[in-house]
């Protein structure tokens, strides 16, 4: 049952805050985090401007973080997968600076943010991986900026696959047969690419062999040429 999932036995330890923590640090973490209730698809985690009180590691499912234009349209700005910790946007001014919504039925932990202070202050360990988690988050956002200034379409597009299926394989899962949660006009927007340009490369890197995409479910069938169009 979900309710005996606990950091000690986690699947995701090894991606969340409980890196490299010894397993007596690992139980006085765990005691301060809260199991959240099941988001459905589309629920709304975090609204842009509510104030910081926790970080959600996303123990299953997935979701996206966005921004709003001043004429409400979306700005997607990342997606999060199993192992990720959310909500570090926050900690600039001790308010969210975007939503977040759940891309299909998803469970997380819920961890209060002044007890994960007073507890980082005590352990270092945890404080390291702390700030290795936002520098992972940094390092990804910079990436997807010079991605989308100086990359075509059809780059940015196999770079996005690359770079999911490596995410996976961190995880445990298939690098070459994923399923998709979010859809193509969220990759387009993503991307800053329209969705009719999102299917045509689909369907051109389909022609030559590179995947076979059925629906949401992909299939890498040559990654390394993916990877070398990616580049």
């Amino acid at each position: 049952m979900t309710s005996h999932i606990h950091c000690q036995n986690c699947s995701m330890a090894t991606l969340c805050l409980p890196y490299q923590l010894s397993p007596e640090q690992t139980e006085k973490l765990d005691t301060i985090i809260q199991r959240h209730r099941p988001l459905q698809k589309r629920d709304v985690l975090i609204h842009n401007g509510e104030p910081l009180k926790f970080l959600y590691a996303v123990r299953s499912g997935s979701l996206k973080s966005y921004t709003l234009d001043s004429q409400g349209s979306e700005q997607i700005i990342d997606f999060h997968l199993p192992g990720d910790v959310i909500g570090f946007d926050g900690l600039i001014d001790g308010n969210h600076r975007s939503y977040t919504q759940a891309l299909e039925t998803t469970m997380l932990c819920e961890i209060p943010i002044q007890s994960l202070d007073q507890l980082s202050a005590e352990l270092p360990g945890l404080r390291k991986q702390l700030l290795r988690v936002m520098s992972g988050e940094l390092h990804a956002s910079k990436t997807l900026l010079g991605t989308l200034n100086h990359h075509s379409a059809q780059q940015r597009l196999a770079n996005f696959l690359v770079t999911l299926s490596s995410r996976f394989q961190q995880r445990g899962l298939s690098s070459r047969s994923f399923r998709l949660s979010m859809t193509r006009a969220d990759i387009g927007n993503y991307l800053g690419l329209s969705v009719e340009t999102v299917s045509r490369i689909l369907t051109q890197l389909q022609q030559e062999g590179v995947l076979a995409v059925q629906n949401k479910l992909v299939e890498i069938t040559e990654l390394e040429r993916l990877r070398a169009l990616a580049a």
